[in-house]
């Protein structure tokens, strides 16, 4: 590691060491709604250094905000929450907020990114999707599927903001589903990233070439804290999203995927992990670090495969009309939301059996040597209760899609 390279992750630790002291507490699970976020942002107001903006209405009147940040030549537009139910950045937005309004121990590098650099942040593009806690926005829409048509107000609004303020950067900031893998590795992917193409050739300009450097940046810094968890997005031109055309209208644009990690459900950790990555990559902008990055290194990072089961048991010997039969049983979880939209129950159903040797599970048992057993055959798609037993005793009770040991 080069001494520049080892000074950035000395910033990317004291950022993931102190992360607890920037960390919005208003904001502390994933379901929350434009109401909750409305308080933040005006309180946002009253301190000098942000500029808070109405700049448009979603399809339901409720108001989006831009947060302005700095007086820097190098404009750069964060966007999160274009989907209503990836909330993970949108977390991380209002932690960094508290990261440049108080003082601490990276006064240095604050002030460079705000004497180079002017943030635009939307930190929450779809508020009506957001209150239903659904992907798409009031009209049903995906909003990144109506960069073109723009028949969504969310959609003209995006549009608006790239036309106007010329982003020279962009963060296109959502979450994934918990059951990417990375590469073959079997291991569930927690973040990944994308260098959008432009085109259907996927051809690499100096604007994408940009977009690749920084990533192989933010993927350095996280692969201390989640090794072998960092994955990249197929890369595949869709005409209709935004983040292919923000590229081609001329913004260097990293798409941030926040996935799965043990035990984090309510994604604090990986709230964390945005929080460390969106900021050192404004320091590296703000230094301009980033061009000594190889594109190389970005496509070695492995790809994000969809190869996982929430539970995957392997080998369980099934009967069937008096002959048994060993296999895998594959199993996914479905959040299923309240009314409100701010809980939600869990579903788990038998997705897949047979031979799944080729997939992995988030958690995995070998039951070789071990009889399902349930109340009723086991069928596909039926309610993931059963127990796994051996000589007469149970070894493993699965309680809808849970481990019951």
């Amino acid at each position: 590691m080069n001494n520049k390279n080892s000074s950035a992750q000395i910033i990317a630790n004291q950022l993931f060491d102190n992360h607890d002291s920037f960390k919005e507490i208003a904001l502390k699970n994933r379901r929350f709604k434009h109401s909750d976020i409305i308080p933040l942002i005006l309180k946002l107001s009253e301190n000098p250094i942000f500029e808070v903006s109405e700049i448009g209405k979603s399809f339901e009147n409720r108001t989006i905000y831009q947060i302005k940040i700095g007086s820097g030549l190098t404009k750069v537009l964060l966007w999160s929450q274009m989907h209503g139910d990836e909330a993970t950045a949108t977390m991380a937005i209002f932690d960094i907020f508290k990261f440049f309004s108080e003082k601490n121990e990276l006064e240095s590098q604050k002030t460079e990114i705000l004497e180079k650099c002017t943030l635009y942040f939307v930190p929450m593009l779809n508020p009506d999707g957001a209150e239903r806690f659904t992907r798409r926005n009031a009209l049903g829409i995906d909003l990144n599927r109506d960069a073109l048509r723009l028949q969504s107000p969310e959609a003209v609004l995006l549009k608006k903001l790239q036309n106007e303020l010329k982003p020279d950067f962009g963060y296109n900031l959502h979450d994934q589903s918990l059951r990417y893998a990375v590469g073959d590795t079997g291991k569930q992917t927690t973040m990944a990233f994308l260098a959008t193409a432009y085109n259907e050739a996927r051809e690499i300009n100096p604007i994408r070439k940009r977009s690749m450097q920084l990533i192989v940046g933010m993927n350095r810094t996280l692969q201390n804290f989640i090794p072998n968890q960092v994955a990249r997005f197929s890369d595949e031109f869709e005409p209709r999203a935004f983040g292919d055309n923000i590229q081609k209208w001329g913004t260097t644009l990293i798409l941030v995927e926040s996935g799965g990690y043990a035990n984090d459900t309510e994604k604090q950790f990986i709230r964390k992990l945005n929080f460390v990555a969106i900021l050192s990559s404004l320091i590296s902008i703000a230094n301009n670090d980033f061009e000594n990055e190889k594109i190389e290194d970005y496509n070695s990072i492995p790809e994000n495969t969809k190869s996982l089961f929430n539970l995957l048991v392997r080998n369980t010997i099934v009967s069937f009309e008096g002959k048994k039969v060993t296999m895998d049983i594959g199993i996914n979880i479905e959040e299923l939301p309240s009314k409100s939209a701010k809980k939600f129950a869990i579903k788990a159903t038998i997705e897949d059996l047979g031979d799944l040797s080729t997939f992995y599970g988030i958690e995995e048992i070998d039951a070789s040597g071990m009889e399902f057993i349930a109340e009723k055959p086991l069928n596909l798609y039926q309610k993931a209760d059963f127990k796994l037993v051996k000589q007469g005793k149970t070894e493993y009770l699965i309680q809808n899609g849970r481990i019951k040991r």
